[in-house]
């Protein structure tokens, strides 16, 4: 018997990068799409925690109980407090309500889409407070930056605490041991209706600050295909990483760096360590004692 085809949620469905991946993901199951416009099949504005609540509940009864991916492309980058709003605490909130139903997938995969502005330093205050899980402090924080002219900041922060939360959360007992995937990724500046639509204005800034080898804006079309494939059936072994898809900008700007730190063990798992070596070395001696 054929197995039932894979049911997929995009968040931010109807417009951009969203749009894009439920393009890719065409022919390869049903896609639910989520978003803020008419054409979408459910319809929540994740800023707020209605909406939250409103989508997960209407996703639950649209698949029948039961997600096999999750594509969280919904955000904004505009200098407003709804940008962490919706970028962090709406992308978190709607993931931790859909994993009941991934789990129910015999091949669960969630990826959020960061992006490679993250390379550059944010607010700390506000990277924090998103961790904690703490929205009105993390609002406040917001709307401090705004007021003095760092309303900048909002975006690339509230994606450094994403990716933060994505490779915590995704060796979690209630992520990993249900078999969940999850992952980030994070496109550089790529050909989307928003960038193109400043890019003559906006060009020098945005070469300047975030260089891409490859050229910018990049190609929308290859994200929403890393997107679609994170999801996939076929992913089943890649979880906490943020996969930068940005035309070269990670590898220019940070070298060798992320190399750098390496595993550290604590003293119980060396003596673990050293003990499991004797023992292999010790069979290993053996079997060459009787082959003699």
């Amino acid at each position: 018997m054929a197995s039932d085809p894979r049911v997929y949620v995009v968040t931010g469905a109807d417009s951009g990068l969203g749009s894009a991946v439920v393009d890719a993901l065409a022919g390869t199951g049903r896609v639910i799409r989520c978003g803020i416009g008419d054409e979408v099949d459910v319809r929540a504005d994740l800023s707020t925690a209605e909406g939250r609540s409103q989508l997960c509940a209407e996703v639950e009864a649209l698949s029948g109980g039961r997600v096999d991916g999750v594509v969280a492309a919904a955000g904004i980058g505009t200098p407003r407090r709804e940008t962490v709003a919706l970028n962090h605490f709406g992308t978190t909130a709607v993931l931790d309500g859909l994993r009941p139903l991934l789990a129910r997938s015999a091949a669960p995969a969630a990826v959020v889409v960061s992006s490679s502005s993250t390379l550059n330093r944010g607010s700390g205050a506000l990277v924090r407070a998103c961790l904690r899980g703490d929205e009105p402090a993390a609002l406040r924080v917001a709307d401090r930056l705004i007021r003095t002219r760092r309303g900048s900041q909002l975006y690339r922060s509230s994606k450094i605490a994403l990716n933060h939360w994505v490779r915590s959360t995704a060796v979690r007992p209630e992520w990993a041991r249900s078999g969940i995937v999850l992952n980030a990724v994070a496109p550089g500046i790529i050909g989307t209706e928003v960038v193109l639509r400043s890019w003559e204005q906006e060009r020098r800034l945005l070469e300047t600050a975030l260089p891409q080898p490859l050229g910018a804006p990049g190609p929308v079309a290859a994200v929403a295909a890393l997107l679609a494939h994170a999801v996939s059936a076929d992913n089943r072994f890649m979880t906490g990483q943020v996969v930068y898809c940005d035309g070269g900008t990670d590898a220019l700007v940070r070298g060798t760096r992320p190399q750098r730190l390496f595993l550290r063990y604590r003293p119980r798992e060396v003596w673990t360590l050293v003990r499991e070596s004797r023992r292999i070395a010790a069979g290993a001696s053996a079997g060459q004692t009787g082959l003699a």
